[in-house]
């Protein structure tokens, strides 16, 4: 982790790394997600499901990055929290937004997946409610860090939360192991190999690669935002006692 920490502690290269790595990010996630959707939306229809099968190639990215944000956050959380790196807590609260936004769409894709599939928009099974429960905690690390003014506390009682609230990842991956649910269990991370039809798992797997590229643009976008905020907050601040 000393690379990470090195880097996290030089604001400037960090800056002059993402001033050409967000756009290369975002225009990588452009054409992976229009390759994915030509792939995916012209896929044939699924014996059982149908053409509602095609809600796999959103819904799917959109849960495996809700976990994966979290990761970061989780991790850019610890980093601020043990070593004090500015730049680490800038990055886990610029993760936090994006990461909600990834777990509500995963939630609302998985809704309308279901209607048809299981008669119901919603059941209170251990999948669904433990994403549901990572949604709340994103939520609830967002309107912390709004709620203090002073960033030290934020940072401090933010990390905290974000550290507490990784608990609940191996709950959210293990759920359809652990405990009896409508949720299907794993179809293409598995020890026997994947079990979805080529036909779909490559678009998914394009699908998931643009995900995880527009992730990267958004976020290093949102930090350098948070770096350019505090960077005018300290110079009103010193503007203000000179």
């Amino acid at each position: 982790m000393s690379w990470a920490t090195a880097f996290l502690s030089n604001p400037d290269r960090f800056m002059a790394f993402s001033r050409w790595a967000a756009p290369l990010f975002g225009g990588i996630a452009v054409v992976l997600g229009a390759i994915g959707l030509y792939y995916g939306f012209t896929a044939p229809d699924d014996y059982q499901q149908g053409q509602t099968v095609r809600i796999l190639f959103i819904h799917v990215p959109a849960a495996w990055m809700s976990m994966f944000v979290y990761v970061c956050l989780a991790v850019a959380s610890f980093l601020s929290l043990i070593f004090r790196h500015a730049l680490a807590d800038a990055a886990a609260r610029a993760a936090a937004p994006l990461g909600a936004a990834f777990t509500l769409m995963a939630l609302v894709t998985g809704a309308l997946w279901g209607r048809p599939m299981w008669g119901t928009y919603w059941v209170w099974d251990a999948r669904l409610t433990s994403v549901l429960v990572m949604f709340l905690i994103y939520v609830a690390y967002i309107a912390l860090r709004a709620s203090l003014d002073d960033e030290t506390r934020a940072a401090r009682a933010g990390a905290i939360l974000a550290l507490v609230g990784a608990i609940n990842l191996p709950v959210v991956k293990f759920s359809v192991d652990w405990w009896n649910t409508l949720h299907q269990g794993a179809a293409v991370f598995r020890a026997e190999g994947p079990s979805l039809a080529p036909v779909y798992l490559w678009p998914l797997l394009i699908m998931a690669l643009a995900y995880m590229a527009a992730f990267g643009s958004l976020w290093l976008v949102a930090i350098r935002v948070e770096v350019w905020r505090r960077r005018a907050e300290a110079a009103a601040l010193r503007a203000a006692r000179a």
